[in-house]
């Protein structure tokens, strides 16, 4: 059988159900209270449906389970305890579970099954967070990774750039609590970095700004930039520095050509930005370039900035770093760059490939990120070794459609694709 793509946790839990012949899915028929489940499609005399599972699957109760102790077949009325949060309405899915399959119990073999199938699949992964400027060897991975199995990096771009932050920022008076300095030991590019250090009297709202030769960045759409911040016990938030561009000089009047959020900032580190311009069509003459201090950061705040340019995405050429240049540190979670892949990859941004642990499921709705006919295979087989209970106590032969399962599975397992040059992280 083909695989499933993309199914949730409802839809597989009833795929289950259905090679269990454990459920019936139904739609109410009509309303009375938190208590009774009516549909006239419901067939069975009185208290045929005792003890059974029910699962509301829509409506204002969707999610909540129950369980049937009552049923009446004159009025096709299931009574379930504990009662559902809001009354029953009219149209409101539903499953009915058999005994001895609990609904929460199937949850859980899905789940199971997906964990079974972590390390041979994998969500894919792409990020470009990362940015190698001929000298640094380690870098921390991006968090969503558990599997690295290929580095590219830029090795051409269509790009301007706007500031080399090779001079302080004079185009207004410098405000009260900032001083600017120049810093030729910690830099990213050319031969020094613009740092600014905030002193008590450095509000919020305050900038520096400085004039440059007008530049057309109308045909770019990214704007990426080094920063690193310091004297913070935690990162920045996003949008507690801007960076601002004007086709004039750079006011605090919220009339500039483009005003950007940095984003998120860790403490210590040098950063490397990337922010999509808001409006490029109209960035035909940028003629100054500001920082503004958003929030008041306190004293003791130092930022360096370094290398402000403007990118076309689309025009990226990309150059595949061979394995050998490369390496992944399992306990410190970092890439490491060997001597010669930081001098043949150089100054460059680098795009990572690979792929996060499949995510087990907590909701109805959560999609499921592993081939979707293994997991219900996998599940189906759990659920039905659970209640063997051997040959002459199995009149469903449960142990023996649990074999027939695992060998569905196991075939599932056998066609999954086969992972090409994977490195594990962690």
């Amino acid at each position: 059988m083909p695989a499933l793509a993309g199914r949730t946790r409802e839809q597989l839990r009833v795929s289950v159900g259905r090679n269990l012949g454990a459920v019936f899915v139904g739609t109410t028929t009509s309303s009375v209270d938190t208590t009774s489940v009516l549909d006239t499609s419901l067939r069975g005399g009185d208290n045929q449906h005792n003890g059974k599972y029910v699962v509301a699957t829509s409506g204002t109760n969707d999610g909540e389970k129950s369980r049937a102790n009552d049923y009446a077949s004159s009025t096709n009325d299931i009574t379930v305890s504990p009662a559902f949060g809001a009354t029953v309405p009219s149209g409101m899915t539903y499953e009915l579970w058999n005994e001895p399959y609990d609904p929460v119990e199937i949850e859980e073999f899905l789940n199971e099954a997906i964990l079974d199938a972590t390390g041979r699949v994998y969500d894919p992964e792409e990020s470009v967070a990362l940015f190698a400027d001929g000298k640094q060897a380690r870098f921390d991975l991006p968090s969503e990774f558990n599997m690295v199995n290929k580095i590219q990096y830029r090795h051409k771009v269509s790009s301007t750039r706007i500031h080399d932050c090779g001079s302080t920022f004079d185009e207004v008076s410098t405000p009260t609590g900032f001083t600017q300095s120049l810093d030729t030991k910690d830099k990213k590019q050319g031969a020094q970095s613009l740092k600014i250090s905030f002193a008590a009297g450095a509000s919020a709202g305050a900038f520096i700004a400085d004039s440059i030769t007008a530049t057309d960045i109308s045909a770019y759409d990214t704007i990426e930039m080094w920063v690193k911040v310091t004297g913070i016990g935690s990162a920045l938030v996003a949008g507690n520095l801007k960076l601002h561009l004007d086709d004039g000089t750079v006011t605090a009047d919220g009339n500039d050509k483009e005003s950007l959020d940095l984003p998120a900032i860790s403490p210590d580190t040098w950063t490397f930005a990337r922010m999509s311009l808001a409006n490029p069509e109209s960035d035909t003459a940028i003629a100054s370039v500001g920082l503004e201090h958003d929030a008041d950061l306190g004293a003791g705040v130092t930022v360096w900035i370094d290398d402000i340019s403007a990118v076309a995405n689309d025009t990226a050429v990309w150059s595949l770093a061979p394995h050998t240049l490369w390496s992944i540190d399992k306990e410190s979670q970092d890439l490491v760059l060997t001597e010669t892949g930081r001098k043949s990859i150089g100054y460059a941004l680098l795009k990572l490939t690979g792929g996060s642990n499949p995510s087990i499921m907590t909701a109805d709705s959560d999609v499921c990120e592993v081939d979707n006919w293994f997991v219900i295979c996998r599940a189906t087989e759990l659920a039905l070794a659970s209640h063997s209970k051997g040959s002459s106590t199995d009149p469903d032969d449960h142990d023996q459609r649990s074999v027939v399962w695992a060998g569905r599975a196991e075939l599932a397992r056998r066609r999954m694709p086969i992972l090409q040059n994977v490195r594990a992280v962690g």
